[in-house]
């Protein structure tokens, strides 16, 4: 399957993607999260846990370096464990708090700085790229499992005019 690209011109084609995105997960869904800092990488996460249902703030885990939402998915309750890696000095750290254990096949993780948790870090079946492109955002998703597949396919998602 071709990799999915859009172009996101403003933050509310963001947060739409974000929605889109929330209707087309499935439990156990590891996505990784690349680009610069203000890329957008958490305000999609944001989008995306408040779609699916979580009411109330989406923080972001810049210094827990991890935080679970319960949402419904698909009729389904299960956690969203959002992860942002970006101050853990190593993949060790990683380990030590348990936080490999979240990736049971269940629970969907959406890690951002990934490369940060590097080898430790079990395998994404979504790679979103984000970059910054004049006003808005460039923005790539690469399916890189059958779940990844399967999810890439059910997103329907057309930027707001």
């Amino acid at each position: 399957m071709q990799p999915f690209t859009a172009y996101l011109p403003d933050e509310s084609a963001t947060l739409a993607l974000g929605a889109a995105l929330a209707r087309a997960v499935v439990p156990g869904l590891v996505i990784y999260l690349h680009g610069d800092l203000g890329a957008g990488k958490t305000a999609l996460t944001r989008a995306l846990i408040q779609a699916a249902g979580h009411k109330g703030t989406v923080k972001s885990p810049t210094y827990t370096l991890s935080e679970p939402y319960r949402v419904q998915v698909d009729g389904q309750a299960l956690n969203i464990i959002h992860y942002d890696l970006y101050r853990m000095s190593s993949p060790e750290e990683f380990l030590d708090a348990g936080f490999r254990e979240d990736f049971d096949g269940q629970n969907i993780c959406i890690v951002e700085w990934p490369e940060k948790g590097e080898p430790v870090l079990p395998s994404p079946d979504v790679r979103v790229l984000l970059n910054v492109s004049g006003a808005g955002r460039a923005v790539e998703l690469q399916a890189l499992s059958p779940q990844g597949l399967l999810c890439l396919d059910r997103l329907s998602f057309a930027p707001p005019p």
